[in-house]
């Protein structure tokens, strides 16, 4: 056995118990939650190895003076 598959192994066995522990969570945080404030939790809102929404868009942020005036000149919006 190759360590790539003992790996691959170990990985397998988190995420089988993360699925367990993350079904379990939301059953308790359904149980406790009020119905009237939201809606429900699902088991992938407590699993890490979940993939949350990717479509979020990320901003980017092409003009880096504003952040040299903060934090090397420390000027703050005008005042010195």
């Amino acid at each position: 056995m190759t360590l790539r598959e003992l790996l691959w192994m170990a990985e397998a066995r988190s995420k089988s118990e993360w699925g367990r522990a993350s079904a379990l969570l939301a059953l308790i945080a359904n149980v406790n939650r009020d119905p009237k404030k939201g809606a429900a939790f699902t088991p992938s809102d407590f699993n890490p190895y979940e993939r949350k929404n990717t479509d979020v868009p990320v901003t980017k942020l092409t003009d880096l003076s504003i952040l040299k005036s903060v934090f090397v000149d420390r000027h703050l919006g005008g005042k010195t």
